[in-house]
């Protein structure tokens, strides 16, 4: 095979033998009754989307278990009907809960790229309960983390179990997507798990060494006529918030608080959308589980906030998880004179992304945020900038330009670093069929601190994968200078080289009664510090398994080598570090078994056993499902590690251990708690969400927070917040 010409990979695209016929979109001057029961005739004037392949247990016949999709619209929405034949009525619904995860139930999605580049689309989704869940697929869909649950939007859908199937109704209105005016045709595919047969499938066929949500693989729908302008799209969300709130360990008095804001969503153009945010709160967003940290730099957490979710690729996706220029969740976080993170109120926001056509994408941001004297944190403004370009069939170059300011008066907070900017280019290879793909990117960092040179303050990066039916083969290189310290993006380590070589081979047996495919890795990691030489190497060999009932298997042999430039304690618990200047080689193994989660109980197991710098470390990380369907579930969790380092260092057992209890009392009501015990920072957490739906993504929510001392119990601090939220269309 030829090496490729990796800037115009995907420029032609071959017709799969697997494709379907295209999908007739039927306009219908009646719109159907959404009762998930597909009684009117109009729903079958067009043949519909069928004969679905199978993804598992294998990837080279049709599904057994017949699914039929049928399409309506009219001037304002488009309706997409549902029958999905099944050889019983046993099926699994973890909870009422919107957002229900795919995997362990019956359900079936629906995914809609109506800009045909196979990059982004839309996702909605049913179960036989008419449980809902909508989502966004960035980035081809290449990995799970491309699939973001958080996004919320509204429209409106209905299920019904009949004899030997069930059906579902949905009515999206088209302000809820975004698509270019004058396009006749869109790209859609759809999946369905079935549990009772144990298998997945996918209406156009995805190689089973593909993720299911991978958009290289869709297919056309076509549109009887082209879908109508939606004219004015104007949505306000306005927002009322009241709390209590008392910290026990300063004996501070009890504190009320009070908020009213709100967001409004506006559609310059069907594609173009404009977000705007005044004094908003973020109370109701679900909150972080804790995490033994036993890494000697920062945790990534993701963004949850509504606001910034829609086109988040656009603004979050340049450069890879570890050098990133913008990261969201840096918006409204400050540090104390102390250097601890804290909440910082934030005045207004604006947001434009979107589409300009079918080949510009357009992103821009503007957020301010108020000073905190207290804790001499100035005013504050974060500006982003992206725009992207496609090329050839799915991949594309981006630049983007972020900007924080601090903005003082003479005499007010003294200001250390008056700007902190980034301007990079990405190029985003992605093969017409997903064998190729990678990213290559630099990133110039602009700060007004003189303590670095321009020409330490950049980020590069390279990543290139070819992936085959029967292996895999990819290099990533990052090279991240000293100076490199993007305030507003992720970046917990500067001033390295940084080499990852790695191949899979993949295995499907014949007899696929206990595994259904599995895979043989290496990969070897190997770092640099300019000036000194090798720092921190990893050779790691693993093994990977799909199993026949669903579960998965994963298991690992590593070695290490770490240097130490500075001290670490590596049970992060303040007990005497281990001294700098020092380089340490370890040997660990560690394992992960995932039961079948369509059974009620379900459980996971994560030993891992080994060296650990120059002692011991044993942990396990555990935890138990128990799904009372449809009304919730409870999980239990527990991780628990030893490590034994030689005197005069620590032994530490550290704990953190806690149930999550979710219970949905119906579609529209649910408690969502959290109890963690952490001894590793001396806390035990309990947090409890109440949400009330009362009308399409409008909600009610009560949250309960209460903090305690892990050794003696005593009360931290304690907080109760009610918010009330309404979406009106204008």
């Amino acid at each position: 095979m030829p090496w490729p010409c990796f800037f115009c990979l995907g420029a032609k695209r071959a017709v799969s033998p697997f494709e379907q016929t295209p999908v007739l979109v039927k306009r219908v001057h009646t719109p159907p009754v959404i009762d998930g029961k597909l009684t009117e005739e109009h729903w079958f004037a067009s043949s519909p989307a069928k004969d679905f392949w199978l993804n598992f247990p294998h990837d080279t016949a049709r599904s057994d278990v017949k699914t039929e999709i049928y399409f309506l619209f009219d001037n304002k929405t488009l309706y997409v009907g549902a029958i999905c034949h099944s050889v019983g009525k046993k099926y699994v619904i973890p909870s009422l809960k919107r957002h229900y995860c795919a995997g362990g139930n019956d359900n079936i999605t629906f995914l809609f790229d109506p800009f045909r580049d196979r990059t982004n689309a839309f996702v909605f989704g049913m179960n036989p309960y008419g449980v809902m869940r909508e989502a966004l697929v960035a980035n081809g869909g290449r990995e799970f983390d491309d699939f973001n649950e958080s996004w919320d939007n509204r429209w409106t859908g209905e299920s019904f179990i009949g004899d030997g199937f069930w059906s579902s109704e949905l009515a999206i209105p088209f302000s809820a997507l975004r698509f270019h005016a004058g396009e006749q045709e869109w790209f859609f595919n759809s999946y369905r798990f079935d549990t009772q047969t144990n298998t997945r499938s996918s209406w156009n066929r995805i190689p089973q060494n593909q993720v299911i949500m991978n958009l290289a693989y869709m297919n056309n729908m076509v549109w009887e006529e082209i879908p109508p302008k939606t004219g004015a799209n104007i949505a306000v969300i306005p927002f009322v918030s009241g709390g209590l709130n008392k910290n026990f360990e300063e004996k501070g008095p009890l504190e009320t608080t009070s908020g009213i804001g709100g967001d409004a969503k506006i559609a310059v153009t069907p594609s173009l959308n404009l977000d705007l945010t005044a004094n908003p709160d973020f109370s109701q967003v679900e909150v972080d589980q804790q995490v033994l940290n036993l890494d000697r730099f920062e945790i990534f957490f993701p963004e949850r906030r509504q606001f910034f979710l829609e086109n988040a690729d656009l603004f979050g996706a340049f450069g890879n998880p570890r050098i990133n220029p913008f990261f969201s969740r840096r918006i409204g976080i400050g540090t104390d004179p102390e250097g601890n993170n804290i909440q910082l109120p934030i005045g207004y926001g604006a947001r434009l992304s979107g589409k300009l056509d079918n080949n510009w994408r357009l992103g821009l941001l503007n957020m301010q945020t108020r000073q905190d004297t207290e804790n001499l944190v100035p005013n504050q403004n974060f500006t982003v900038a992206a725009l992207q370009r496609k090329l050839f069939s799915r991949s594309n170059l981006g630049v983007i330009f972020v900007n924080k300011e601090a903005f003082t008066r003479r005499g007010d907070i003294p200001v250390e670093s008056r700007f902190n900017r980034v301007l990079g280019v990405d190029y985003n290879l992605a093969s017409s069929d997903n064998r190729w793909n990678g990213k290559f990117f630099f990133h110039q960092n602009f700060a007004s601190d003189k303590k670095f040179d321009s020409s330490e303050k950049f980020a590069h990066g390279a990543r290139l994968e070819l992936r085959e039916r029967r292996f895999s083969i990819s290099y990533d290189h990052q090279w991240v200078k000293e100076g490199y310290e993007p305030a507003v993006g992720y970046a917990p380590r500067t001033d390295y080289f940084q080499i990852k070589p790695g191949f899979s081979w993949f295995v499907y047996p014949k007899n696929k009664k206990v595994i259904n495919q599995y895979s043989l890795g290496a990969s070897s990691t190997v770092l640099w510090k300019p000036g000194f030489g090798n720092t921190d190497r990893e050779t790691r060999f693993s093994f990977e398994a799909d199993l026949a009932n669903s579960g998965r298997l994963f298991a690992y042999l590593a070695q290490n080598y770490i240097y130490l430039f500075d001290a670490f304690d590596p049970t992060g618990t303040d007990a005497r570090p281990l001294e700098a200047n020092t380089g340490y080689q370890f040997w660990n193994v560690e394992g992960l078994f995932m039961s079948d989660n369509r059974k009620k109980f379900s459980y996971f197991l994560n030993p891992y056993a080994g060296q650990y710098f120059n002692g011991w470390r044993y942990s396990l990380w555990a935890g138990l499902t128990y799904r009372y369907q449809p009304y919730g579930s409870i999980e239990m969790n527990i991780n628990f590690g030893y490590i034994d380092l030689p005197s005069p260092y620590a032994q530490a057992a550290l704990l953190l251990v806690g149930p999550r209890i979710d219970v949905t009392f119906s579609k529209r009501v649910f408690l969502t708690t959290f109890i963690q015990y952490n001894n590793q920072v001396d806390n035990v957490n309990i947090n409890a969400r109440l949400q009330w739906r009362f009308a399409p993504v409008s909600d009610f929510f009560l949250v309960f927070t209460d903090n305690y001392n892990a050794n003696t119990f005593g009360v931290k601090n304690r907080a109760v917040v009610a918010k009330l939220t309404y979406w009106l269309n204008m």
